[in-house]
């Protein structure tokens, strides 16, 4: 078998997997996996910026205390 017909032939067999074996999700299931990856994203962006709030402060005290400027 030439390699141009092991091409196809791998070409016809994913298309018929992706057409007739593979279950695909409904719209609905879609939208939900999408919210929810939407909501998650969104928790850990300000669990993230909270972090990253935290540290400035602890460490723009630390490095005020360090140099002896007040305020």
């Amino acid at each position: 078998m030439s390699f141009l017909n092991r091409v196809g032939v791998a070409f016809r067999d994913s298309y018929t997997e992706l057409t007739q074996k593979v279950s695909w999700p409904t719209r609905s299931e879609l939208t939900n996996s999408a919210v929810v990856v939407m909501v998650a994203s969104l928790i850990i962006a300000a669990v993230v910026l909270a972090m990253d709030k935290t540290f400035e402060t602890a460490l723009s005290h630390v490095y005020r205390a360090i140099s002896g400027v007040k305020g």
